[in-house]
């Protein structure tokens, strides 16, 4: 994992490409490997060593790529990370996440992979990645720690809402009193009436 984690920040999940991303280059490896080993007697040995060669330099880079492509799930945010010779970084903040689907195939379904796509409202869109592995558990990560990042700061928002119209509330009262017994002591004759206008007006602006 190349991004840096923020202070306050923890990792909930992290899940890369299914093994199934390897089957084909391997498969392919060993079908040029065989025709290479079996066909070194005629004209297209040479061929079939250089094709079966190119397709195990394929298979590393895939293998490379597997353990490089990877996404990560926090309580703040949701990041794909890939590249083998370049570094790419694309992260989701989770209060920008509108939806996240998954699709399995047939043998998705069995070997448990599938395509996920997660879409934002953030300026770099949708992120979408192909055969990952678990796509049902990354969705309902995501959806969990979306919902838990909202309400926590819906509560926060909240009490802060309410903190300060409790302060508001308080001040008015407290130059509601203060009015209150300046006009009492006006009426008692114990300040005049330029007193009490000046000590008002001081109030009221305090």
């Amino acid at each position: 994992m190349k991004t840096e984690i923020r202070t306050n920040e923890r990792v909930i999940l992290t899940l890369s490409k299914h093994w199934f991303a390897l089957v084909a280059p391997f498969f392919l490896a060993t079908i040029l490997l065989f025709f290479a080993l079996m066909g070194q007697l005629s004209e297209y040995g040479t061929y079939y060593l250089i094709g079966a060669g190119l397709t195990i330099l394929w298979l590393i880079y895939k293998i490379v790529e597997r353990k490089k492509d990877i996404w990560i799930v926090t309580n703040l945010r949701v990041i794909a990370e890939g590249g083998v010779f370049s570094i790419n970084s694309k992260e989701s903040p989770l209060d920008k996440i509108n939806n996240i689907t998954y699709n399995q195939p047939l043998i998705g379904r069995i070997l448990n992979y599938g395509h996920v796509q997660i879409q934002t409202a953030a300026t770099g869109g949708s992120t979408f990645q192909l055969i990952v592995e678990k796509p049902k558990l990354l969705k309902d990560t995501i959806t969990k720690c979306r919902d838990e990042y909202m309400q926590a700061h819906s509560k926060n928002n909240y009490n802060f809402s309410t903190t300060t119209g409790s302060t508001e509330f308080k001040i008015n009262t407290d130059i509601s009193e203060e009015l209150t017994k300046l006009h009492d002591l006006k009426e008692k004759g114990i300040i005049t009436d330029d007193e009490f206008k000046q000590r008002k007006t001081k109030i009221l602006n305090s």
